[in-house]
């Protein structure tokens, strides 16, 4: 029997985005899933040296607020200046206190578990980023080479 495989394409750079990716990807590796994930466009925040993403109320109805925010605070409310970094330093705090994994932490587990991760030379190269800014084993490489895998995938998502 052939090994399964999982291929991955992460495009947001959001902290609450940042999480699926590295969630499933770590998961499926520990099942015996061969797996990749392809990295593009905002996503590649998330192979940064430091992860510096925040999680973002304005356009996320489904987002839990603290204190039933939800239920007196205006969505309007959530475009005030400074609002999202309030919002990431309680989801991080929420997070912290509920023992969830830091997405550097996930991060690592991946790399650990021979995740392969590859960043999208396109948008490296449209956001003039530098392969000096990510960490190390990322490969760089464009949609044929993300092909290569997802075509033979037994599940192929998109976040």
């Amino acid at each position: 029997m052939s090994e399964k495989k999982l291929a991955i394409i992460a495009t947001k750079g959001t902290l609450d985005w940042g999480y699926p990716p590295f969630i499933l990807a770590s998961t499926a590796a520990a099942l015996g899933y061969d797996v990749e994930i392809f990295f593009t466009f905002y996503g590649l925040q998330l192979l940064k040296k430091k992860i510096n993403v925040q999680v973002s109320p304005l356009g996320n109805p489904g987002m839990p607020m603290p204190m039933a925010m939800d239920k007196w605070f205006p969505v309007l409310g959530t475009a005030i200046p400074g609002m999202q970094s309030v919002m990431t330093m309680m989801m991080k705090n929420k997070m912290k206190s509920k023992g969830v994994a830091s997405l550097e932490e996930l991060r690592e587990v991946c790399q650990e578990a021979e995740v392969r991760m590859i960043a999208c030379q396109m948008t490296v190269d449209l956001f003039d980023m530098s392969p000096t800014d990510f960490i190390d084993g990322v490969e760089f490489g464009g949609a044929a080479l993300f092909f290569e895998f997802a075509g033979e995938s037994d599940i192929t998502l998109f976040m």
